[in-house]
């Protein structure tokens, strides 16, 4: 059966946490490939509203298992908290949630590093999070990093006091306004490394193979947006991990010719959280309107974010890189009582006019080319049927669909699991 997946492809925030929630029911194992506890996956239902970090979106469902691959990189504190907080939901965390042993560990001082290296970049700072995903990440590249399987070892402390001495060793040379307590922070740390490991603790890439093999359906979770990949994303304003299709493949240990479906999140309309160039950025009332609306806020960071108008030279450049075989629009309801609605197609840089995504997009130099469509007042949020969106909406579809080339399969018009309507019922 091999694997789908699930990826967002935009800067973040296309509503990838609902998606998975709402097709779960039709997998049975959901798996989490990449990043931290940057990730804010939000999901509503029953008039509540649940926000994830690092456990995978299907944790709700009673028939699914849920996996942390390799890719991802964990903080026990956030993890304990997450479990705790679910508490009410009588979730058997010990049988449901897995925990692949090759996933590395954020330890405390990572967040430290993270906080003071944002603080010396000053004006030039990239947004992070400050969860201590980069630091983490860098010392999983440079062969440094402590893995989940390492604090099964009675003697793993060791390895702990030796990274940990070396963090603060280039904190000096950081030269940090802030005084850190470490030991407030190892006491909560310790505490909770305990209580992961009694959590269900796999070789993943093993698990993920004998379950193709045994027929069972799988759903790879992403968490930030392609335009925030390492490498194809608006670098240095990145995250610290590949959030692309081949993630995947390297943070669960699938390969390449087990991926099937690849379904492509993104909103209406454009936002980002943090620093970085967003060419189609809007500063005016048409932006505040998005936000207000949209309750454009960070769900792991309460900051508000950025709104413009859709890119579509992005959002190609991102289907393409993807191999993008569904799309998933979310957010539709948002642009409703908008008399023209805004779509860029093409770029102009340095006056010249390109239909591509080029190797830098710094906002100063590029502008964006718009194309105008009529605009809908209907309130979407009560429509079950794809039939029964307005006349305009369905306009803007199609030629979202005709530019991308490749048909959007589901349309979200509202936070809420049952807000959720698809074109084809037995499309997917």
């Amino acid at each position: 059966m091999g694997i789908d997946l699930i990826l967002g492809l935009q800067w973040g925030d296309e509503g990838k946490g609902k998606i998975v929630d709402v097709l779960t029911n039709k997998y049975d194992v959901v798996a989490r490939f990449q990043g931290g506890p940057n990730a804010g996956h939000t999901l509503t239902f029953n008039g509540k509203k649940h926000v994830l970090h690092t456990i995978p979106s299907g944790i709700f469902h009673p028939n699914s298992l849920n996996l942390i691959g390799n890719g991802v990189v964990i903080d026990p504190i956030t993890l304990k908290s997450e479990i705790d907080g679910l508490g009410s939901y009588n979730i058997d965390f010990y049988k449901k949630l897995l925990i692949s042993k090759k996933a590395h560990i954020i330890l405390p001082t990572h967040k430290i590093l993270d906080e003071a290296s944002e603080e010396a970049k000053g004006k030039l700072k990239i947004g992070s999070t400050l969860k201590g995903i980069g630091p983490t990440y860098m010392d999983k590249t440079g062969r440094n990093g402590i893995r989940v399987g390492d604090i099964l070892d009675k003697d793993w402390k060791i390895k702990y006091l030796k990274l940990t001495k070396k963090h603060l060793d280039i904190l000096k040379s950081y030269n940090p306004t802030k005084d850190y307590n470490l030991d407030k922070y190892e006491e909560k740390f310790f505490k909770s490394v305990e209580s992961l490991k009694k959590l269900q603790l796999i070789d993943s890439e093993q698990f993920l193979l004998n379950s193709i093999q045994t027929g069972m359906k799988i759903l790879g979770e992403g968490a930030q947006g392609s335009l925030l990949d390492i490498d194809f994303g608006t670098y240095p304003f990145v995250t610290s991990s590949t959030t692309t299709a081949a993630g995947a493949c390297i943070g669960l240990g699938v390969a390449p010719n087990q991926i099937g479906e690849v379904f492509g999140i993104f909103k209406a309309y454009s936002t980002r959280v943090g620093s970085g160039p967003f060419p189609t950025e809007l500063f005016d009332s048409v932006a505040e309107k998005m936000a207000k609306i949209g309750n454009e806020f960070g769900s792991t960071t309460g900051r508000a974010r950025r709104c413009g108008w859709i890119d579509l030279v992005s959002l190609k450049y991102s289907v393409n890189i993807n191999g993008v075989t569904k799309l998933i629009m979310m957010k539709g309801d948002v642009l409703s009582g908008f008399k023209k609605i805004k779509i860029c197609t093409a770029y102009q840089v340095d006056g010249v006019e390109i239909d591509y995504f080029p190797f830098d997009i710094n906002s100063n130099k590029v502008k964006p080319i718009y194309k105008e469509l009529l605009g809908w007042d209907d309130d979407l949020t009560r429509i079950k049927n794809f039939s029964d969106l307005p006349k305009n909406f369905k306009s803007y579809i199609s030629f979202l669909e005709n530019m991308l080339e490749v048909p959007i399969e589901i349309v979200s018009v509202g936070p809420d699991r049952k807000q959720t309507i698809f074109k084809n019922e037995n499309s997917l």
